[in-house]
């Protein structure tokens, strides 16, 4: 398996683009299931993720090509309704399906998913909105085996602001006749993104004056071409990176505002910041980093997604920061990864303990799950020495050429295959 070796020390300069949004893209593409019209979608992330929910479709009987960012899908014959645990296994994002194929056959074998292992993440608010619908849902054999003789529009809501469940009932409530209204729903983005695609094809999705999500949904659904939202994840993950490396880096192509609490932390952490209306230009400083508490929270709070990535920043700070995880219950692995390269943080439960340390070690680590790997990263860049990180197709799951956007940055991050490659 692939490995990453980082030579520490080496200033970041330069510009880095912000790509499509796997969160975003991801449920995109399987609102294709939804029509059998062809479907566009551009600015779309060569990433893991995305290539095995290509692989997804393609097994459900889509036709798919990708070529320069650009996917095109189109029907393929019969669209099936069951999937393969081998596929499912390898995502969480897996179970999105599960709304579109409930929408059109009535009926759906759907394995339980895989992913990141951050916690249970159970998909039981999914399963009691579907049951909202007139659904009937079972688990049998690992397998969750969905039946309905008739879907009718409900009011449902949810007992969690769930990022999947929103997009996943949205998705099959759009392919059902008549006003559907949820309740306590994400407010991320990438739902925005997600019920601007649902309109083109022909859904009326809009948020009413009480912050629910109100779907009209139509019999049938047409196809459509859209271009994926910009990844808020990636985009602050450099600038996470630039700050910790107390880098010059131009962060370009994304949407300052989608990451408005981290912009305003790293500001309150002594980072010079210049915000325009697409770019966050990240600045050079020489005093110390001022350690921070930030507690993780649905948006438009700060993004467990970012969490493992600030916890490399606060690291180096300069006394005692901590982090309340409130998302995820198993979302401090990269925590003793960091404290094997010198860092000084104590977990307990949701609550992290960092002590700054002035200067961390490179080390040989592991990544365990896709942001805390890319933490690993951003502590390697500011390391003494060299970190070698293995397991980094966590990383790739949801960063577009890493090793190359931040070697265009003036970083040294090498690629390599210990079976293949001789060193």
């Amino acid at each position: 398996m692939d490995r990453f070796l980082v030579e520490g020390g080496r200033k970041l300069k330069g510009t880095v683009k912000a790509g499509g949004s796997k969160n975003a893209c991801l449920p995109i593409l399987v609102a294709s299931l939804l029509t059998d019209e062809p479907f566009i979608l551009h600015r779309v992330p060569n990433l893991r993720d995305v290539r095995t929910t290509l692989k997804i479709l393609t097994a459900l009987g889509k036709k798919v090509t990708f070529q320069n960012g650009t996917v095109t899908i189109t029907a393929d014959g019969a669209l099936k309704n069951t999937l393969p645990y081998e596929l499912v296994k390898q995502m969480r994002a897996s179970f999105w399906v599960a709304g579109p194929l409930l929408a059109r056959f009535k009926e759906a074998v759907i394995p339980l998913p895989g992913g990141c292992a951050l916690g249970a993440r159970p998909v039981d608010i999914h399963l009691k909105g579907f049951e909202r619908l007139g659904a009937s849902c079972q688990t049998e054999r690992g397998n969750v085996i969905l039946s309905a003789e008739k879907l009718e529009p409900a009011k449902i809501t949810l007992r969690f602001p769930s990022v999947g469940a929103t997009q996943n009932l949205m998705m099959c409530a759009a392919l059902i006749e008549g006003e559907t209204v949820l309740e306590n729903v994400a407010k991320e983005p990438e739902i925005d993104d997600v019920t601007a695609v649902l309109n083109k094809m022909g859904a009326e999705i809009f948020a009413d004056d009480k912050g629910r999500l109100v779907i009209r949904g139509q019999k049938t659904l047409r196809g459509a071409e859209h271009t994926v939202v910009a990844d808020r994840i990636e985009s602050g993950s450099y600038m996470i990176a630039a700050a910790a490396a107390r880098g010059d880096v131009r962060v370009e192509d994304c949407v300052p505002e989608h990451n408005s609490i981290l912009l305003e932390c790293l500001q309150e952490a002594g980072v010079p910041l210049e915000i325009g209306p697409n770019y966050v230009h990240v600045k050079p400083y020489d005093g110390p980093l001022k350690p921070t508490r930030i507690k993780t929270a649905p948006y438009p709070g700060f993004a467990t997604d970012l969490q493992p990535q600030w916890m490399a920043l606060m690291s180096l700070a300069d006394g005692a920061a901590e982090i309340d995880e409130t998302i995820f219950e198993n979302r401090f692995m990269a925590a003793p990864e960091l404290v094997r390269m010198g860092a000084d943080i104590v977990t307990e439960k949701t609550l992290a303990r960092i002590n700054g340390v002035k200067e961390l070690s490179g080390a040989h680590v592991m990544a365990s799950d896709l942001r805390g790997g890319f933490a690993l990263l951003i502590a390697g860049l500011c390391a003494k020495g060299t970190t070698e990180i293995e397991r980094v197709y966590h990383i790739d799951r949801g960063y577009e050429d890493p090793e190359g956007k931040l070697n265009a940055l003036g970083a040294n991050v090498t690629r390599y295959n210990p079976d293949k490659d001789d060193f």
